[in-house]
């Protein structure tokens, strides 16, 4: 018996200018119901991100005519191939923000950083006086980094602008030419903090392209400066160097990542709590997560991927639909 075809699973992003990303929408959706495909992807003046699913051969056909949108040539995508559909339907939505920073004016078409290719990236960072932020969130930092990087403590992308201006004066006042560097988990949460630093004013800006995934996925172990885990938006939780799976569990109350030690807690309780949240949820809350666990728990006896449930080509469980792993 033939085995089953697998399901692709796309994750993408491309900062451009859509004057009208409305008139993009229909046609976009279109193409991706003739492909077959399910997922999410998010158009806005400043471009389209998102994560789509299906049959090769429709990836193939929606991703040549994202391609074709204006300044989409360079589309960058990331692949993952499941045994099932991750996805229950396909959204194409609009929004102000493909990535939200919540800053007006912010262009990465018109004005952005110079990007930094993995290979070159420990050369840069060990540059005397330069000022290397990461710009993801606390808890994520807290789980890796790169050494010397200044850990913003935001909880979302969208704090980043306020700590900058707060700690600007601290940052960068009295270097003659202050060169920032930054990184993110996929590359687009740097590439526009990068944006947004220039238009305040700070010439010398750099991001890591392909963000810390491509550093891990590319720079040889020997060579790597990357300490502890990436955090990442599906249920792999967390990746090592060459992307080898990590060693957290995914809090399904919080998302936060749980370290191996948090996970000996008595506060922790798989699909239900963890040593972060145990005092930031309610009873009922607590029981429908219990009930979500126990019904997890009987579809892994029977062999079943629970609802909203799918697993890689390397048997690692994808995120559910509704927290699909757009680009970071």
């Amino acid at each position: 018996m033939n085995a089953p075809a697998k399901i692709r699973v796309t994750s993408l992003y491309q900062f451009a200018s859509f004057p009208d990303p409305a008139a993009l929408r229909g046609p976009l959706a279109d193409a991706c119901a003739a492909a077959g495909l399910k997922g999410t992807l998010l158009l806005a003046h400043e471009g389209i991100n998102g994560t789509i699913a299906g049959p090769d051969a429709g990836i193939e056909a929606v991703l040549s005519v994202i391609r074709a949108l204006p300044g989409c040539a360079g589309l960058d995508v990331k692949n993952d191939f499941v045994e099932a559909m991750p996805f229950h339907r396909m959204k194409v939505r609009l929004k102000a923000e493909i990535v939200t920073l919540g800053v007006d004016g912010i262009d990465p078409t018109r004005d952005v950083g110079t990007y930094v290719e993995p290979a070159d990236w420990n050369a840069l960072i060990a540059e005397p006086g330069t000022i290397l932020i990461d710009t993801r969130n606390d808890y994520e930092v807290d789980i890796g980094t790169f050494p010397g990087a200044i850990n913003p403590r935001t909880s979302s992308f969208r704090d980043f602008p306020a700590w900058f201006r707060a700690q600007r004066a601290a940052l960068v006042d009295g270097a003659a030419a202050p060169k920032v560097a930054m990184f993110c988990t996929g590359g687009i949460r740097c590439e526009k903090a990068t944006a947004f630093l220039k238009a305040e004013g700070i010439a010398d800006v750099h991001h890591l392209k392909g963000g810390i995934l491509r550093y891990l996925e590319t720079v040889p172990a020997a060579e790597s400066v990357w300490e502890g885990e990436c955090f990442v938006f599906d249920q792999r939780v967390a990746v090592g160097q060459g992307l080898a799976p990590g060693t957290h569990a995914l809090c399904h109350a919080c998302r936060r990542p749980v370290s191996p030690e948090a996970q000996t807690s008595p506060l922790y309780e798989p699909g239900v709590r963890c040593p972060a949240c145990a005092n930031e949820r309610q009873d009922d809350q607590r029981c429908r997560y219990a009930e979500r666990q126990r019904q997890v728990e009987l579809a892994t006896e029977r062999g079943e991927a629970h609802l909203g449930e799918s697993r890689g080509s390397n048997g690692r469980r994808l995120s559910c639909p509704g927290a699909g792993p757009l680009f970071e």
